[in-house]
């Protein structure tokens, strides 16, 4: 399982079209075989600041989301909304059963 948080510090004055543009790459990344989980995360105490977690079954599922056009497209257009480089954490993980 591979779990990623990148990290969006949005201009205020661009945050409705920055969370606008979310909307379609949410709605297509969630739509992946690969995706167990991609949502978007407004930071408590932190003004403009949004987290996108995600679960992928595996690497080959983040290869492939990587190559598609809703991926793409953000990306291409994201610092048009940032006040800071995007952060992006990658972490391996396995399901924990909790008892």
């Amino acid at each position: 399982m591979i779990i990623i948080h990148a990290t969006f510090h949005v201009n205020p004055a661009k945050e409705e079209t920055f969370l606008n543009e979310m909307k379609s790459l949410v709605a297509g990344s969630q739509a992946e075989e690969g995706n167990i989980v991609y949502d978007l995360h407004k930071a408590v105490g932190q003004d403009n600041v949004y987290t996108m977690v995600e679960v992928w079954r595996d690497q080959e599922a983040t290869a492939v989301h990587n190559k598609t056009e809703h991926f793409t497209k953000f990306v291409a257009s994201a610092s048009e909304y940032l006040t800071a480089p995007l952060e992006v954490k990658a972490f391996t993980g396995e399901e924990l059963t909790l008892s």
